[in-house]
């Protein structure tokens, strides 16, 4: 029964997001035939259909990348205290323990992200950015990965160091790359549309992700993680399919 009713509930708040999303086509729909056509409502929602092919490439990397970052947020600690802790009740000493823990390790990533920054520029100047970030994905994947092989709790601070160098990247490359994409007039509109692949892999994760560890991996939250490393893992192949407009004349600048 409660089962029942969470999935019900996770299927309403789907069903009303696209539903949403549908609505805002009909209004844009009808403005435009009645004629106002210059008003900022038709105007994002037009440009959301006539993105730049970079902006859509670069879309499916932010999708897969925010995914696996709110599975992470949301999944570490349960998951963390009863694969590594052995506990499920939250009002337990060991789960204490486990979500204690969990904010150390999510102070390491943070730490580790501060750092990255200073080398992921470099490795971009070595290769290009679509590499760097690439392989940043790539060892924020296999550093959530390595929870579900790491039961020390001590140790997965090693894999946190990947997704430090993950997070860094997230924040920083697919903007520096969306930035020499986009029309500078429309700059500011497309990056607002370019934070909606941030809000809607964040709906999907508080929705769908529950969902799935229920129906395939018996409840049980560390599968959350392997989901988020999967994500993150599909998002740098993804980044191999984003033309970057820019890069050629940032590697000839920095070659002259």
């Amino acid at each position: 029964g409660v089962y029942a009713a969470r999935l019900e509930k996770e299927l309403y708040v789907l069903a009303a997001l696209i539903a949403g999303f549908g609505v805002a086509q009909l209004v844009a729909g009808q403005l435009k035939a009645a004629g106002r056509t210059r008003n900022g409502f038709s105007e994002v929602v037009e440009d959301l259909f006539a993105m730049p092919s970079t902006m859509k490439q670069l879309a499916v990397v932010q999708f897969f990348s925010w995914f696996g970052l709110f599975a992470m947020w949301i999944y570490t600690t349960p998951g963390v205290a009863a694969f590594h802790y052995g506990a499920t009740d939250t009002a337990s000493a060991a789960y204490n323990a486990g979500a204690d823990w969990v904010g150390v390790l999510f102070g390491v990533y943070n730490g580790v992200a501060a750092l990255a920054a200073l080398l992921i520029p470099v490795i971009a100047r070595t290769t290009s950015r679509r590499v760097a970030h690439a392989l940043c994905l790539v060892l924020g994947g296999l550093g959530l990965l390595s929870f579900l092989v790491i039961r020390d709790p001590k140790l997965l601070i090693v894999g946190m160091v990947g997704v430090g160098f993950a997070w860094s990247s997230i924040l920083s490359a697919p903007y520096s790359i969306l930035s020499g994409s986009v029309p500078a007039r429309k700059m500011g509109v497309y990056m607002g549309i370019f934070n909606f692949f941030i809000v809607i892999p964040q709906l999907l994760a508080a929705t769908v992700l529950g969902l799935l560890l229920k129906t395939f991996f018996g409840g049980q939250a560390i599968y959350a993680l392997v989901l988020g490393a999967i994500s993150f893992l599909i998002a740098a192949v993804a980044v191999f399919a984003v033309n970057d407009p820019g890069e050629p004349k940032r590697l000839a600048k920095s070659a002259s």
